[in-house]
């Protein structure tokens, strides 16, 4: 199982001094990153739908060994909550892959917490996504996480995102042939994070996708980069 780790975002000015150099120009921190973390999670593509000259400058900035996860725009998941929503979709998809091409991992489709479960509108969802598409799904309403959800992601080809949020615990079901978890506690104890590790290794992945919130204080590459150790640890 190929880890992929990083953080929710990787242009914070906070993180000066404590995780980039503090003489790095901002216009340095994702090749930095790059040299450090094999994988972000874009979330300002959830505000507005990228454009493909932004991508393609991010994409010559990284390794070809390095993947950018794009978190779908709200006009798909909280504006039309998946309903007749192929036109963004397509642009979405289209752009992406045009511009990051062999860099682009999953898309992240975080639905809103006042969603409630509509397994027939995720079909129809899931039907409509272009071919070649890795799509992972964050349901944060509970009535979503039952075995017709499930069934209707492993029929998509799409993950259940695992988000740990500390509000109860998060399930983790395979459902397609990679994984995504969204560990979003502040903080975590190695032994926390190697029973995290000890739960991924279960699932019959062959690629998984793990990202740490942010944080002011640079915490989340810190925990990434512990997360890295803890998972090459695992691997006796």
């Amino acid at each position: 199982m190929r880890l992929w780790s990083g953080t929710s975002g990787f242009s914070y000015a906070e993180w000066k001094g404590a995780f980039y150099p503090e003489d790095l120009p901002q216009s340095g921190f994702l090749s930095y990153y790059g040299q450090h973390l094999n994988s972000v999670e874009i979330n300002n593509t959830f505000y507005r739908l990228p454009k493909a000259e932004m991508l393609e400058k991010w994409r010559s900035q990284v390794p070809e060994d390095f993947r950018f996860v794009l978190k779908a725009s709200q006009r798909i998941t909280h504006r039309k909550r998946l309903k007749e929503a192929e036109e963004p979709l397509e642009y979405l998809v289209s752009t992406a892959k045009g511009a990051l091409g062999g860099v682009l991992g999953p898309l992240l489709f975080q639905l809103p917490p006042y969603f409630r479960k509509n397994v027939d509108r995720l079909r129809t969802f899931l039907e409509a996504m272009p071919d070649g598409v890795q799509a992972a799904f964050e349901f944060r309403h509970e009535s979503w996480f039952q075995e017709d959800t499930y069934e209707a992601l492993a029929e998509g080809g799409a993950a259940l995102v695992a988000a740990d949020t500390g509000e109860g615990d998060a399930p983790v079901v395979g459902t397609t042939g990679f994984g995504y978890a969204r560990l979003r506690r502040p903080g975590y104890t190695d032994g926390e994070l190697r029973e995290w590790a000890d739960r991924f290794r279960k699932e019959s992945w062959s690629d998984l996708y793990v990202f740490f919130k942010h944080e002011d204080e640079a915490t989340g590459p810190a925990l990434a980069a512990r997360f890295n150790g803890v998972w090459s640890g695992n691997t006796s």
